[in-house]
């Protein structure tokens, strides 16, 4: 079986729009597993890479979350309000520092000891979105400001700190939907963060 790559031919690539990312319309030409050569497009919607992260507070058994709009899933049928963990786009920066900026931005806690805990791609069909995913432990020390977002941004969020079961239990409700927030409370509870070290 060859590289990956050797059963990759690109053929065209079109800019479909660059307003807020890039979407690419792709023609390629793909070996599948039986040797034939196979021409397929696909659009890839490039973003750029980002990151998210868990705040936790073992002693209190909390975390700190956001809720805020947005406009895809409202135009999907959700009433466009969703609760997440705190995340960004990395825009060239490096993921550890970046998550550090936005975990303050978002959230208001200034966390500085920070573990990376795994990489997924989110929407891997259409997205080349890589996300890193985090995990901070806060207290009250870290709280350095309101939070919310910037403005100069159009973020206007709410900050959240609930009892991590009730954190789980609005996934189970189906009230948390957001995955990146999903996977770091099932990652919590899998690694048992709320144990005593």
């Amino acid at each position: 079986m060859a590289n990956t790559a050797d059963r990759v031919n690109l053929i065209d690539s079109q800019v479909l729009s660059h307003d807020w990312y890039l979407l690419k319309k792709i023609t390629f030409d793909y070996q599948r597993n039986n040797g034939e050569w196979q021409r397929q497009t696909r659009e890839v919607y490039d973003r750029g890479n980002g990151a998210a992260i868990l705040l936790f507070n073992r002693e209190k058994r909390t975390v700190v979350l956001t809720r805020q709009f947005r406009l895809p899933v409202f135009v999907n049928g959700h009433d466009g309000l969703l609760i997440e963990v705190a995340a960004g786009l990395l825009e060239g920066a490096d993921p550890e520092e970046r998550i550090r900026a936005e975990a303050e931005e978002e959230t208001g806690y200034r966390v500085h000891h920070v573990q990376k805990v795994f990489e997924s791609y989110m929407s891997p069909g259409s997205v080349t979105e890589k996300l890193h995913f985090f995990i901070a432990e806060y207290d009250a020390a870290s709280k350095v400001s309101d939070g919310g977002g910037l403005e100069e941004e159009t973020e206007e969020m709410e900050v959240l700190e609930w009892k991590f079961d009730e954190a789980l239990e609005a996934f189970y409700r189906g009230e948390i939907c957001d995955a990146k927030t999903i996977m770091l409370l099932q990652y919590a509870a899998m690694k048992n963060l709320f144990t005593e070290s």
